[in-house]
Order: C-alpha cells, then sequence, then structure tokens
C-alpha cells in the first residue's frame, strides 16, 4: 500500500488558519479532496494521513467530516488545546471517532520555546499513549532537545518528527540540526517524516540541495521509522506534487524494493493505522 503520510485540506472562509495570507496566492484558496485526487491516481497512492493546519477544534472537526467523505483518507491527525485543565477529555471525545489517528500541536508558531517540556501538558500526552494516538511533532531545529525530553518522558508515546524538523537546507547549514536528530533517532518510539524538506531549500531546489539532510535521516532512523508525505498543497511554494515525488524516488533509489516500500506507505500503516483509521 502507498500512502501519502501528510497531506491538508482547508476552506479559507472558515477563517481560521491564522499563518495564511492573501499575499500567498497559491495557498490562500480552497483545497479539497476533489484537487488531490488525480494527483493520488497519478503516482499510485492508497491512502493519505489529513493533517490539521489550523489550532482549532473547529477545524478538526471540518477534517473528520471531509474524511468521511474522502474514502482515500486512512486516518486524521487532529488538534486540541495540550495546555487545558480538560485536554485529556478532549482527546478522547475527538479519539472516539475512529478516524483519530494524532494530534498536533502547532509547537513551531508558539512563543515558548519550552512549550513542551511544561508540567501541565503531562495529562494530554498521557492520554495519547494510553489511546495508541501518534504525536505529531511539528517542530523546528530549536525545540529538538525539548521533544527528546518529551520522548523520555513518555517512553509509551509514538512521536513522529513532521518534516525532518525544518532543517536549514537553503543556508546550507546541517549542524547542530545534525547531532540533534539523530539523538532523537536513538530513542525507539520516535520516527520521522521525508515531507516537507523543499519548502525549506531554495526556489530551484535539486535532489543535490536536499540528499545531506536526507541521508543523514535515512542514516539514523533507518527506512523503518521513515514515512513519506507530500506536505500537499504547502509544496505548490516548492514546484508540487509531481515534482517532489520523483525527487523522493531519486533520494531512495539505492533502498532495496523492502525499504521503499517501508517509507512509502508500509510505515505509515504500522505507525498511525494500528487498529484505528480506515484501511
Amino acid at each position: 500500500m502507498r500512502i501519502d503520510a501528510h497531506q491538508h485540506f482547508w476552506r479559507v472562509s472558515r477563517g481560521d488558519y491564522s499563518w495564511m495570507s492573501p499575499d500567498v496566492e497559491v495557498l490562500y484558496r480552497d483545497y479539497s479532496p476533489e484537487d488531490l485526487q488525480p494527483l493520488l491516481a497519478r503516482h499510485g497512492i492508497d491512502r493519505t494521513i489529513l493533517v490539521q493546519a489550523a489550532p482549532s477544534i473547529a477545524e478538526t472537526e471540518f477534517m473528520l467530516q471531509t474524511a468521511e467523505e474522502a474514502s482515500f483518507v486512512a486516518g486524521v491527525v487532529g488538534w486540541a488545546d495540550f495546555a487545558a485543565p480538560d485536554a485529556s477529555q478532549t482527546i478522547a471525545d475527538l479519539a472516539a471517532n475512529p478516524l483519530i489517528v494524532g494530534f498536533r500541536p502547532m509547537v513551531q508558531d508558539i512563543p515558548d520555546d519550552d512549550w513542551l517540556v511544561r508540567p501541565d501538558l503531562a495529562a494530554a500526552f498521557r492520554s495519547l499513549a494510553e489511546r495508541q494516538l501518534v504525536f505529531d511533532a511539528l517542530v523546528l531545529p530549536r525545540h529538538l532537545s525539548r521533544t527528546l525530553v518529551v520522548a523520555d518522558r513518555y517512553p509509551e508515546l509514538s512521536v513522529v518528527i513532521d518534516h525532518g524538523a525544518k532543517p536549514f537546507i537553503r543556508e546550507g547549514a546541517l549542524d547542530p540540526w545534525r547531532a540533534d536528530i539523530a539523538a532523537l533517532a536513538a530513542r525507539p518510539n520516535i520516527a520521522c517524516k521525508l515531507s516537507g524538506l523543499v519548502t525549506e531549500a531554495r526556489a530551484e531546489w535539486t535532489t543535490d540541495d536536499l540528499r545531506p539532510y536526507v541521508d543523514h535521516i535515512l542514516d539514523v532512523f533507518g527506512p523503518e521509522r521513515l514515512l513519506w508525505g507530500s506536505d500537499w498543497p504547502v509544496v505548490n511554494l516548492a514546484g508540487g506534487y509531481d515534482r517532489w515525488r520523483a525527487g523522493t524516488l531519486d533520494l531512495l533509489a539505492a533502498l532495496s524494493d523492502a525499504e521503499k516500500d517501508a517509507v512509502l506507505g508500509g510505515n505509515a500503516v504500522r505507525i498511525y493505522l494500528k487498529g484505528r483509521g480506515r484501511g
């Protein structure tokens, strides 16, 4: 099975996408299953993981409704306020829908770099672990040491690092990201998405620009803990779905067929769809 482990839908008129601006015309429009379906068909992709794009319960409910109508969506990564007193109950209520496979606070947009290690998030993390839900970590390189604390505090929690933690590809900088991501990879409860890298690169990126970062992620996580995602439609800022998919296949060319199968779908099934979601 081929799975795109990271894609979005949104409806601009809903009004809770605070990061979105009319100045970025390619993103400031509605994106629906009808827009994505032809791309999936062209690349032989069977299922997707739909990921939140707004910090609101309303958007999670919008995604669940959309997923019910889009048979190719295997699971939804929603949002909840991890710091709220009722976070555990909110997570439980939303997780009553089997399409919920994880949750993603938008850590990259939170001003407090130490937010992840606050003690008032403990109930939320425990709730995820108890329900075998994934913590999708939308983090930047400066958050990696804090993400490591979370992984060590909750060793039963499944953590997936989004977009390789957005390394500084445009600047060609590998350090200290390289050491920090390796430290995370040493924890068996952490996996990483091969997604979102092209929007961190220069506009006319090549696979050679991405290769040092992809090779390092592959080296430390191994193909058994790497998940491919398009980050569509954000990927339209950097050449689009087709170009990133072709680049991915080039970057993974040295892997065996079994290893490619794992990165391109098998790992997403194992990590996200363990008794939940839509097969």
